[in-house]
């Protein structure tokens, strides 16, 4: 009887943000629109990318990548998301779960990587101009890209497989706006040690080696910055680098505190605001900081915009 209660529950309810109605109705509002902000900046930076052969470059190639899973990430969290506000059982299944949970790690996973192979790309462009194109070549650049991807697809196979030793049963209730895998250990019947070990060995790997590729990266642009001797180059330099590593503080930052600190070490309330930095802020925030802020970028959209307006004058 005990082991047919421990495998009962095979679906849950994602408490979600508030149960109360009128904020409810703001908060789908807001996520609405950074939903469709996110898909629109990030699926036309792809696209932008991919028409335009001027950008079919080392880091615009990374940088589309980067934007690819950025609207991969949203797409594995905001809809269910938003269809919960206005859902009367907010239920999810235990394989929509781990669908959700496989498709996010995904996205995170190939983020991290994307982000330290362009910290890279930056580095050799601006302390080894001279050595860019052998350095850090078109060839180089699709295999480097390939590899993230398979990484990305391998990596969140482990954990969600880990998942099938696990038995729930009591509350089925998620306190979470997505179907995360530290909220679902909370419900574990069965003790979930090496499944916690295995996010924090895995994740815990992948983090310290791309921060640490991030971190040696910008600190040699750094010193390169510091030894310009125009003074408004110099300030543009560290302005573009300041902003670039303000959105990547708060992706790696945000990743640490969840799935390398010990679940017991935090609040459940603490995961959920957390996780708003990095399955909808930075997602949202990515292409303004690395594209609109590019002036190639935004030439070659005043050039199409140019381009369109003459094909609707000839019309």
């Amino acid at each position: 009887m005990i082991e047919h209660n421990h495998s009962m529950t095979t679906e849950f309810i994602l408490l979600g943000f508030t149960d109360q109605p009128e904020v409810k109705i703001l908060l789908f509002l807001v996520f609405f629109v950074i939903y469709l902000i996110t898909m629109v900046g990030n699926l036309g930076l792809v696209a932008l990318i991919h028409m335009e052969n001027r950008l079919h470059t080392p880091m615009y190639i990374l940088l589309g990548n980067l934007a690819l899973m950025d609207s991969c990430c949203s797409c594995a969290i905001t809809p269910k998301m938003l269809e919960n506000f206005f859902s009367e059982d907010r239920m999810i299944s235990l394989y929509e779960c781990m669908a959700q949970f496989y498709f996010l790690c995904l996205a995170e996973t190939a983020d991290c990587f994307l982000l330290a192979a362009m910290a890279y790309d930056r580095y050799v462009a601006i302390c080894s101009p001279l050595q860019y194109h052998t350095r850090m070549s078109k060839k180089l650049c699709i295999q480097m890209t390939t590899g993230i991807y398979i990484v990305g697809y391998l990596h969140p196979l482990i954990h969600v497989g880990f998942l099938f030793r696990l038995t729930f049963c009591g509350s089925h209730q998620i306190n979470h706006f997505f179907c995360d895998v530290f909220p679902l250990y909370r419900l574990s019947c069965v003790d979930p040690y090496i499944n916690e070990l295995m996010i924090m060995l895995c994740t815990g790997s992948i983090q310290v080696f791309t921060i640490t590729v991030v971190l040696i990266s910008y600190i040699c642009i750094l010193f390169s910055i510091f030894k310009m001797k125009s003074k408004e180059g110099r300030g543009k330099a560290l302005l573009t680098c300041a902003s670039h590593f303000f959105s990547v503080s708060i992706f790696y930052g945000s990743l640490l505190f969840v799935y390398v600190q010990p679940s017991a070490a935090k609040e459940e309330d603490e995961d959920i605001s957390v996780a708003v930095f990095y399955t909808l802020v930075i997602p949202l925030l990515n292409p303004f900081i690395y594209s609109l802020r590019n002036k190639e970028v935004i030439n070659v959209m005043k050039r199409i915009m140019k381009m369109n307006k003459s094909c609707n004058i000839l019309k």
